[in-house]
């Protein structure tokens, strides 16, 4: 007779390591915003793993009580691809940062998405690199006075949704660390999705860009600024859900009604790997020891001939 299920809560995920962010980090909420989602996904801890790569956010893994693989800079997508092909039960997460994933990482991270790997990635955008105390990341505003640019930043920033989109990606979000329940939601869509799901987490960071998202973000103007996407809802917004958005002619946005949007489905690489090799094991039999291989198909008879010797 098996045991009956243990029903788990936020305090199952919560390892006993020492939580080491700066007081009043963001990265804070998302953790508690991750733990105390998980139970309600109904996936057991040991088949949970968070990789991360380099900076504050990769620390993640040590907080979760899951398996986790704090990994080197800007290849947790790659490791969690090897991982996710290697073991497709697993519900494989991934933690990184803006830069972390979209600098030294940003070749992994599309070509994740490009390939949609089902993975779970949370990017957290500060728009800095915080652990290495203050330079300009790639989705720093132009302009941006850094440490690495004190006399503001020259590069245009990347657009981590636009990117995602441009890549291919089959389910591509934004939310904000300050709202929980709409945090949560996100990330709870994004756990549901099969194949390569995409969160940017927009959050701050105290100590060196704080209120980094405040003109948007902020709870006495997010209504009236931030537009709520909900799976086959109208685009509108605003605090009495009276302002909204459509695509007009020449694809240009107009205020009004409009369709909602929603995320595509589509064969994980896992999967079409998966299916090439049943369909391998239903092909002949290829040749049954090591020495018929080594002679199978082209070979040559490499002989000496006369006045070579």
């Amino acid at each position: 007779m098996s045991a009956p299920l243990v029903k788990l809560t936020k305090k199952d995920f919560v390892s006993d390591q020492e939580v080491r962010w700066c007081p009043g980090c963001a990265d804070f909420a998302i953790l508690a915003g991750v733990q105390k989602l998980m139970p309600d996904l109904g996936v057991a801890r040991e088949k949970i793993v968070f990789i991360s790569g380099i900076g504050c956010a990769s620390r993640f893994p040590y907080y979760m009580n899951t398996y986790g693989f704090h990994s080197i800079h800007g290849r947790a997508p790659a490791i969690a691809t090897g991982l996710k092909m290697s073991n497709p039960d697993l519900a494989v997460w991934v933690v990184t940062g803006d830069g972390d994933g979209l600098s030294i990482g940003g070749n992994h991270l599309i070509h994740a998405l490009r390939r949609n790997v089902d993975l779970k990635i949370l990017l957290f955008d500060n728009r800095i690199y915080g652990l290495t105390k203050g330079q300009a990341s790639p989705t720093s505003e132009l302009g941006k006075k850094t440490k690495s640019s004190p006399f503001g930043t020259v590069d245009r920033p990347f657009n981590p949704l636009s990117l995602a989109l441009g890549a291919g990606a089959t389910f591509v979000a934004r939310t904000t660390a300050n709202d929980m329940p709409h945090m949560t939601s996100v990330i709870k869509r994004a756990a549901s999705h099969k194949g390569a799901a995409f969160v940017e987490i927009w959050q701050n960071c105290v100590v060196f860009n704080d209120g980094a998202f405040d003109e948007w973000s902020e709870k006495d103007v997010r209504d009236e600024r931030l537009l709520k996407l909900e799976h086959g809802k109208p685009l509108v917004y605003g605090k009495g859900k009276d302002k909204g958005l459509r695509i007009g002619g020449g694809f240009t946005l107009e205020m009004g009604a409009a369709d909602g949007a929603g995320a595509v489905e589509q064969p994980t690489v896992d999967q079409l790997a998966r299916e090439q090799e049943r369909e391998a094991e239903k092909a002949t039999k290829g040749p049954a020891t090591l020495e018929a291989l080594l002679q199978s198909g082209d070979t040559w008879d490499v002989t000496v001939g006369t006045g070579d010797a």
